[in-house]
């Protein structure tokens, strides 16, 4: 799978997108259409995405790891907690078609801060300095994945993030990757 390693940013938004292009279709048919998506202009609050939506405000880290990875922690930033509603979404993906999900869950209730990180072990730089030693990440926390709970679906993860939300129909959703079909004149 050297394409997702070799284009990592690249895939990194394109499953942000996808991730927002599902939430958003999901509450679309729900009968919510007044959620409101932010992102910020630099990567220090410990947040990638904002959503607000049923009276919640959601700071989302999102993370990803195709499915049959190795991967068995993430870093979590400490600031993360300062935010009302704090989250991670861990988001596990198929390497050939981008379709999401199961997800990985780590925050609180709707309207709840992120649960307490200072437990668990400060993250070091994946580099070394000049003598080899790899210095602590004071800000940063890792999380292994039994400190993340498993939702199914999206629908199941919306109703994490926001509660219960609208009254449209409660179908589950398609996958993202669709093959689009020309039809004949």
């Amino acid at each position: 799978m050297a394409i997702h390693s070799e284009h990592s940013s690249y895939r990194e938004k394109l499953l942000e997108h996808l991730f927002i292009g599902d939430v958003l279709r999901h509450l679309w048919c729900h009968g919510v259409m007044t959620a409101e998506f932010l992102r910020p202009e630099v990567d220090s609050g410990g947040y990638d995405l904002v959503i607000a939506c049923n009276g919640i405000i959601r700071h989302i880290q999102l993370k990803s790891s195709h499915h049959g990875a190795k991967t068995a922690r993430q870093n979590v930033n400490v600031r993360l907690a300062e935010k009302p509603s704090g989250c991670v979404v861990w988001v596990a993906f198929d390497p050939k078609t981008l379709a999401i999900g199961p997800f990985f869950w780590f925050g609180g209730q709707p309207g709840e801060k992120l649960p307490d990180t200072r437990s668990f072990p400060v993250a070091k730089h994946t580099r070394g300095n000049a003598h080899g030693v790899k210095a602590a990440r004071p800000n940063i926390r890792v999380l292994n994945r039994a400190a993340f709970e498993q939702i199914a679906s999206l629908p199941e993860l919306v109703t994490r993030l926001f509660g219960s939300i609208g009254s449209g129909p409660n179908e589950p959703l398609q996958p993202t990757a669709t093959a689009f079909v020309a039809s004949a004149p």
